[in-house]
Parts: C-alpha cells; structure tokens; sequence
C-alpha cells in the first residue's frame, strides 16, 4: 500500500494530487491518502472569532494550540470542508473513496498530553487545556476491510484519545504511523515546498538525498512545518517503512514525480543507484 500526505497550507492543487492518485488507482496501486487542513481552519478560526494561536514547545516544534473551541473549529475545517472536497474530487475521477477521521471506526488512537510545555518571550509556560496528543495504535483491521473492498481511503485529523475525547494530532506523524502500521513500503509527503532546502526561500538548494543514519543532521535545515514533516520520515523508516519523499504537491503529477527519485528521498539506507 502507498501512503500519500498532502499538506493542508495554503496554495496546494488538491485537483492535481487526486487526480494523480486516481491514475495509480486504475494502473492497480493501492493507495491510502492522509491530509492536512491548517489553511482552512485558519480562515474558519477567523470567521468565528477564534483566532489562531500557534506556540513553540522547548523541543522546539511549532504546534497550534488546541483549546476545545479550536478542536470544534478544527473538525469543522477538516472532517468537514477539506475531507469532503477531497472526496468529491477523487469521485470525480470514478476513484471510490471514503472520507475517514481519526475518530470514525477509532482508526486513530492516541494519548492525549496532560500538559503541553511551551516558550513565550523567552519564558516556559504549561498549558493545562489543549486538546493535542501523539498516536499510540491505528485501526489496520478497518484500514485492511476498506482497502480490500476497493475504497481509497481518505484520513484527517483528529484522533480519538482513550477518554474519548477529539485530540488534534500531526497529520505528517499520522501518515508516518498509519504507515509504519500496514507496512507501506512508500510513504509521499506532499506540501507546498519542493522538499527540504538548505535555505529556505531558494529551491535550487534543494537536499535531494537523505540517509536514515544521516538525518539528524538535516533538521538545522527544517525550518517551521518542515521539522514534522522531517521527523515524520525519521519515525516511518524507523518504523519499517523503506522510502520516504518529502514532494512538491503544486506540480502536474506529483505523487508520481515524487515516486520517480524527484524531492528529497530518505532512505534507510544507501542508494547509490540514484544520480
């Protein structure tokens, strides 16, 4: 099984993607599609009066705080609006998919944080009301019987804690679970960025290859979203999964392109089969 994830920041062709999943969903390839929605529920949070409030933790990632009106927002952007999109275009190209949370069928679980430790001008603070977790198990058996019946199955945030309670949770280290999970060989993580760059507004510096013994050195690279999404391909090839390409989602074909050796590859090991 293929696992795809599409970012959810703004400027992602979405048309693009879907169709391409629906070119290998009729050559045969089984797909599995997670995505994101951050852009969406940033202009919904607005709306509503509920503006977006992103924090930094001391381990130095970037995490929007989850209080409960922002997990009600956040459901509505993504379980609603941007799964559904994404299905309705997938239908569109005679593709059979099925819109999925976190929470239906408790595909994903996860615990959620007690506290959440960030820094605010210099200063740790805790948080004791945000609605985040990390994923301990997902659902394969529900994952196998949809597969296996020949729907794509199509997965959002959030997750089900084992208070059962909605808990937003990383979409990239979903994808890297649900992958590690159904033993994926591929893993495709697509956002609005040609891969990882060594500075951050040129692509000519693209780092096209990554080893699993090297990677640590790349994170002073990743600046923002990008260290999830770098961590994300850490903890999938550690899991099992052989190949993980961090992909541009906003060219023509871009799961194939990323397939074809094109974005930074990360590996377990050394292909020096690659130019």
């Amino acid at each position: 099984m293929l696992i795809i994830k599409v970012g959810g920041g703004e400027g992602i062709y979405y048309d693009t993607v879907c169709s391409d999943l629906a070119s290998l969903y009729h050559q045969g390839r089984s797909c599995l599609l997670v995505h994101g929605g951050s852009h969406e529920t940033n202009i919904l949070s607005e709306k509503l009066g509920h503006p977006p409030r992103f924090v930094t933790t001391v381990s130095g990632y970037e995490s929007r705080y989850t209080d409960r009106k922002t997990i009600e927002i956040f459901e509505m952007a993504y379980c609603g609006k941007v799964n559904k999109m994404i299905v309705e275009i997938l239908q569109s190209h005679d593709v059979p998919a099925i819109g999925l949370s976190g929470l239906d069928g408790r595909l994903l679980l996860a615990a959620r944080k007690p506290t959440l430790t960030i820094v605010e001008n210099g200063k740790k603070k805790v948080l004791r009301d945000d609605y985040t977790g990390k994923i301990e198990s997902v659902n394969t058996d529900l994952i196998h019987l949809l597969d296996q019946a020949g729907y794509v199955v199509t997965v959002c945030p959030p997750a089900i804690s084992r208070e059962h309670q909605a808990v937003n949770v990383d979409g990239d280290r979903a994808a890297a679970r649900i992958a590690e999970a159904v033993k994926a060989d591929d893993l495709v993580i697509l956002s609005n960025v040609p891969g990882l760059l060594e500075k951050i507004d040129d692509p000519t510096t693209l780092i096209k290859d990554i080893t699993l013994t090297d990677i640590d050195q790349y994170f002073e690279y990743a600046k923002g979203r990008m260290k999830r999404k770098l961590l994300a391909a850490k903890e999938a090839l550690l899991g099992g999964v052989t190949r993980v390409t961090l992909g541009d989602a906003r060219i023509d074909s871009p799961i194939t392109h990323a397939l074809s050796g094109n974005g930074t590859v990360i590996t377990r090991c050394d292909d020096s089969s690659r130019d």
